[in-house]
């Protein structure tokens, strides 16, 4: 599965990057969100990998996927959902990677949108063994991806 670095844009395997970069970097923890932003045509996926250095910032990997233009927010959020848990369980199976968090970037208040599915999303992830975070928190897979999404 092919990976950008964030920064320096250079292209790697997910798979293989992350084997390496955790036996240089043992105990960073590991994270992963997605974001979506629709433009006129299209909708652009960013799922990031993040591994966290706790206190001192983190290392972004990321991938960028356009598709046909999504206009329903319940499915646009909803593909940001499976990315992540895609991206998770693949971590899983072909590094023997237990992801720390998964990143929604969806609203805890309801006076947004996007609440409507945190309890749905929120649920899913935690019947897979994940641990989900949403705003406000501190998301750095979230805001990763939202800043490599525009």
């Amino acid at each position: 599965m092919e990976f950008k670095v964030m920064h320096s844009n250079m292209q790697v395997d997910v798979f293989a990057y992350t084997v390496e970069f955790l036996s240089v970097n043992p105990g960073v923890e590991v994270h992963i969100g997605c974001d979506s932003q629709n433009y006129q045509n299209h909708t652009v996926y960013v799922t990031a990998l993040v591994f966290r250095f706790p206190g001192q910032g983190g290392h972004v990997l990321y991938r960028k996927e356009k598709v046909k233009r999504i206009s329903d927010l319940w499915t646009k959020l909803w593909g940001e959902l499976e990315r992540s848990i895609t991206l998770a369980e693949n971590l899983d199976k072909n590094c023997g990677l237990r992801v720390s968090k998964i990143d929604l970037d969806y609203n805890s208040d309801p006076s947004y949108p996007s609440n409507r599915l945190l309890s749905a999303a929120t649920g899913y992830i935690q019947s897979l063994g994940y641990e989900a975070q949403a705003k406000p928190s501190m998301l750095i897979a979230a805001w990763a991806a939202n800043v490599l999404c525009h």
